[in-house]
């Protein structure tokens, strides 16, 4: 049996899953290059209260100033409110890696390839907005404008305390300027739509729909974003969806360019054996119907006396058989030779 090479495992490069030990790095540096370009983009703290007052007033011109309201009914109502602040502290940083490792688990590498490469990219995009617009929240507005926070009302329930959703003590470490655009509402909605369309019952579609809308209400009831703040997270997300498919094949010509090199894999001309496809891994190559004598005509090659010998034989019988009367004398010979062998 001719050897057999094993052909390429399927998706060892651009369509294989992803390994774990090279996503997980890869999604730290991002999300700590994330985190310190919050702390780098504070900026001037007036400059970023009147960036904050000038999207208020924004919006009050425009009526669609639900942070208010909203911030009345989370602050008048501690069931509500504490619900609230526990998930805008927590849910942000669970939920999305946990949809993230079960994109990896569970579905095709391309479709968590995209989601990934999409989730990157518009955070990315959101620091960049951190950077160019710093913007004090509604709760770090001087109280005349009616807003209170409620992660400090009801801190001693939870392990923040007045700044933000930070551990008590840690407040340094964030950056409390960093409201617009906002990557809670942001990242929600990517859940959402991961849910949405890889989710197959009919719980996980209400969640995908359930999940962005909650945290759009918690962020502007706790006083932490303004509206135009989640739907510039929700941009955010839509301008990082249109640059995923380009990242990824910017990606994977430098991983080309500038990676190890891919060993050829030789096509198989028409010549050659199915055997020889087989070995070579490229067994959708066209064949031809006559590789299949191609064993006989190299016996053939090996012994050129027996060839020659049978084509004078069927020369020699060939001119017996046009002479007339030629058949009954060779019949009468073999039977001569066949009475002497007998004899003997």
């Amino acid at each position: 049996m001719p050897p057999t090479a094993t052909a390429p495992r399927a998706g060892a490069s651009q369509g294989g899953r992803p390994r774990w030990w090279t996503e997980l790095p890869l999604i730290a540096v991002v999300y700590a290059a994330y985190s310190a370009g919050r702390l780098l983009a504070r900026g001037d703290v007036s400059t970023a209260v009147d960036h904050g007052l000038a999207i208020l007033h924004f919006e009050q011109r425009l009526n669609i100033d639900f942070e208010s309201p909203l911030n009345d009914l989370f602050t008048a109502h501690a069931s509500i409110g504490i619900p609230a602040d526990f998930a805008y502290a927590s849910l942000h940083y669970v939920a999305t890696p946990a949809v993230l490792v079960w994109m990896w688990k569970r579905r095709k590498a391309s479709d968590y390839r995209f989601l990934r490469t999409w989730l990157l990219v518009s955070t990315l995009i959101g620091l960049i907005g951190f950077t160019l617009l710093p913007t004090c929240p509604p709760r770090l507005l001087d109280g005349g404008h009616g807003f209170v926070d409620t992660m400090a009302q009801y801190g001693s329930y939870g392990w923040w305390g007045g700044e933000a959703s930070a551990p008590r003590g840690l407040g340094g470490l964030t950056n409390q300027y960093a409201a617009m655009p906002s990557l809670h509402v942001g990242w929600a909605l990517w859940c959402g739509v991961a849910l949405w369309r890889h989710g197959r019952s009919v719980w996980a579609k209400a969640l995908a729909v359930l999940y962005p809308l909650l945290i759009t209400l918690v962020v502007m009831g706790t006083a932490n974003h303004y509206f135009l703040d989640a739907a510039a997270g929700a941009a955010v997300m839509g301008a990082g969806a249109l640059l995923a498919k380009p990242a990824l094949r910017l990606a994977e010509r430098l991983r080309t360019r500038f990676g190890p090199a891919r060993e050829a894999v030789p096509q198989t001309s028409p010549g050659t054996s199915p055997q020889t496809a087989v070995a070579t891994g490229n067994t959708g190559a066209a064949t031809n119907v006559s590789d299949r004598c191609e064993t006989a005509a190299r016996e053939r090659e090996r012994i050129p006396r027996q060839q020659s010998r049978g084509a004078d034989r069927e020369r020699h019988h060939g001119a017996a058989g046009d002479k007339p009367g030629a058949a009954g004398t060779g019949a009468a010979a073999e039977t001569d030779d066949s009475a002497a062998a007998a004899a003997r």
